[in-house]
C-alpha cells in the first residue's frame, strides 16, 4: 500500500499508460489535469469525513496521506474558501437545525 497523497505518476502506472497520455485523455474529457482531480477527489473525501467522523482535522489529513496538517489545511482552504475546522462547524450547524 502507498503512502501519501495519490500522484500522477502512480495512477499512470496502474492504469498501464504513460503520465502523458493520462494527462492528455483527463484533460480533453474533463477540462481538468490529473492533479486537480486528485485534489477535488481528496476534498470529497475530507468534506466526507468532517461531516460524518469525529476525528480530529490532523488525523483525517493524515488519513488522507497529508504528512503534515498545514499542508491539508492550506489545500482545503485553497479549494473551498473556508478552513476545514469551520466546515466542520458550519455542517454541525446546519444538522442541528
Amino acid at each position: 500500500m502507498q503512502s501519501g497523497l495519490p500522484t500522477v505518476q502512480l495512477l499512470s502506472e496502474q492504469l498501464n499508460m504513460s503520465s502523458q497520455y493520462m494527462r492528455s485523455l483527463l484533460k480533453s474529457l474533463t477540462v481538468q489535469t490529473p492533479q486537480q482531480i486528485i485534489h477535488e477527489k481528496v476534498i470529497e473525501k475530507t468534506k466526507e469525513k468532517l461531516s460524518t467522523t469525529e476525528l480530529t482535522i490532523s488525523k483525517i489529513g493524515y488519513k488522507l496521506g497529508f504528512e503534515h496538517s498545514q499542508s491539508f489545511n492550506k489545500l482545503f482552504k485553497a479549494k473551498t474558501n473556508m478552513t476545514s475546522l469551520a466546515f466542520r462547524k458550519s455542517f454541525k450547524r446546519i444538522n442541528s437545525i
